[in-house]
């Protein structure tokens, strides 16, 4: 509320007492002018585009969750999106500060897909709809963000989204971790999809976001109501959203609210080749001038590793840092067991070590096996609600590093000190860390494990009671942080003696 706002009361009710003491009112103070309407601005329309079934040809493919979504009470749909989207240039030196000026430039054609999961009972929906910019580092589509935060999202009974809004998760790439393009998977069903460049990922991600707020002939949602849509983007996706929020956002406010998960430093072009090449800073912050919440979620390895210690900047009235200690931008729970969760086993938060992924990804040391998923799972919590009644999530610690900002500051254990904290750190069983590894070409993202053993297990805790102890406190000052969710908060302590068990065997 601003303060003409804010004193429009007291004026009126002076004017009101001082009219009322005139016998003829012809010498009265004049009432005051009625306040001007909020300016509303002119954001540009987005296109409209086509929607339509897929071929019938096989089942829609996307590396996600392996359990049936219907035991979850979900159920998934893929649809056809086409039209003609924008590039875009620059009106403006495209600074640090984020505040850039872009205009739309040429137009192409293109034909994508999106992956709707949405809840089968239509009273289950929260009103939130959570549109993931898919990932395409490997070569082809995944949703990282989904697979970190499915539970929550689940339990929630939120929409999930994936949108193709790059190339190559269409048409592959010359060094990918297996052919799973689109096009490679299932030509009958994906051969007729085609994206004009990166260049234009910017708009068609826009026109998902227009096609699921105000649909035309089909209703990628089949009859549920919008209240709120949240954009999210995982590791080169949290780049290419790091741009679209400094640049396109403002031109068409697109989205209620945005996670940036596990960005580098800088970010992705504002357009590419075959277009005009127009890059961004090395190093970028989120403009000062958002008119939606910003939450950025980050792990060890994206602050020293790939740089975001660089883009640092302090929280605000729209945005929010999280730095994550334990955590590494891939690790055990995302990308290996945790596709299998349906957030009842406490199992799956074992801390456990395991090399890689079996058929994928085979890396020189256990990786890791950290809390990302668990205080992601309150991070999104905390930005929905922030969206939603403008609650503000709590403001995290920043991981310490010394003082030439080049190394983790850590404890006698080996983990790193400061960042938001969990029973991973505090009450620990392992060095979980996000620093880089050798092994297969994305093993430096996953960072490392290593169990302590049964000797040191018991110098830190004794018994198992005292472990179990310890975990109850640092999951109580977790909870009251707001760095977990009372949900997860019955599996956490239930893991406790399963974890000591595994490491303490026969006592």
């Amino acid at each position: 509320m601003n303060m003409i706002t804010h004193l429009w009361p007291l004026a009126l009710g002076l004017s009101i007492v001082l009219l009322t003491g005139c016998s003829d009112g012809s010498d009265g103070v004049p009432a005051p002018p009625e306040p001007p309407p909020p300016v509303e601005p002119d954001y540009l329309p987005i296109a409209q585009p086509e929607v339509a079934d897929p071929p019938d040809e096989g089942d829609l493919f996307l590396l996600s969750t392996t359990f049936d979504l219907a035991d979850v009470g979900y159920r998934q749909r893929e649809y056809f999106l086409s039209g003609e989207a924008s590039a875009f240039s620059n009106l403006n030196e495209l600074g640090s500060d984020g505040a850039w000026e872009a205009e739309p430039a040429g137009t192409a054609n293109y034909r994508t897909r999106v992956v709707v999961y949405r809840p089968i009972d239509d009273g289950d929906f929260s009103g939130t709809v959570l549109v993931e910019w898919l990932n395409v580092t490997a070569g082809f589509d995944t949703g990282p963000s989904y697979g970190s935060g499915h539970v929550e999202m689940l339990r929630q009974g939120h929409v999930w989204v994936g949108v193709s809004a790059q190339r190559v998760g269409i048409e592959g790439s010359g060094t990918p971790v297996a052919p799973l393009h689109l096009k490679a998977v299932n030509p009958a069903r994906y051969g007729s999809l085609e994206h004009p460049g990166d260049s234009y990922s910017y708009d068609m991600f826009s026109q998902a976001a227009q096609a699921l707020r105000e649909p035309a002939d089909v209703d990628l949602l089949e009859g549920l109501q919008v209240e709120q849509m949240i954009a999210l983007g995982e590791s080169q996706s949290a780049g290419r959203l790091a741009t679209y929020i400094n640049a396109i956002h403002p031109l068409y406010n697109t989205f209620d609210g945005y996670m940036v998960h596990s960005r580098g430093d800088g970010s992705s072009p504002l357009s590419q080749e075959p277009e005009t090449e127009i890059p961004t800073p090395e190093s970028v912050l989120f403009r000062e001038d958002l008119n939606v919440p910003v939450f950025n979620f980050q792990t060890e390895t994206d602050v020293l590793l790939l740089g975001s210690i660089n883009d640092r900047q302090p929280d605000s009235d729209r945005f929010r840092l999280w730095e994550v200690a334990g955590t590494a931008h891939g690790d055990y729970y995302s990308f290996i067991i945790g596709r299998q969760d349906t957030g009842v086993d406490p199992r799956f938060l074992l801390v456990e070590e395991a090399n890689g992924i079996p058929g994928f990804l085979n890396c020189a040391r256990p990786v890791n096996a950290g809390p990302m998923a668990w205080v992601f799972g309150a991070a999104l919590r905390a930005l929905d609600t922030w969206v939603r009644d403008g609650t503000a999530p709590p403001t995290g610690e920043l991981l310490s590093v010394d003082d030439s900002g080049t190394a983790f500051l850590k404890d006698a254990q080996g983990n790193v000190l400061g960042g938001v904290r969990t029973p991973w750190v505090d009450a620990p069983v392992a060095v979980l860390s996000g620093e880089g590894q050798e092994g297969d070409r994305l093993c430096f993202l996953f960072g490392t494990t290593v169990l302590f053993d049964a000797a040191q297990m018991a110098s830190l805790y004794v018994d198992q009671a005292g472990y179990e102890a310890a975990v109850a406190d640092a999951l109580d000052r977790a909870l009251e942080g707001g760095f977990l969710l009372p949900e997860d908060a019955e599996r956490i302590r239930a893991v406790a003696p399963l974890q000591w068990q595994s490491q303490v065997p026969g006592e």
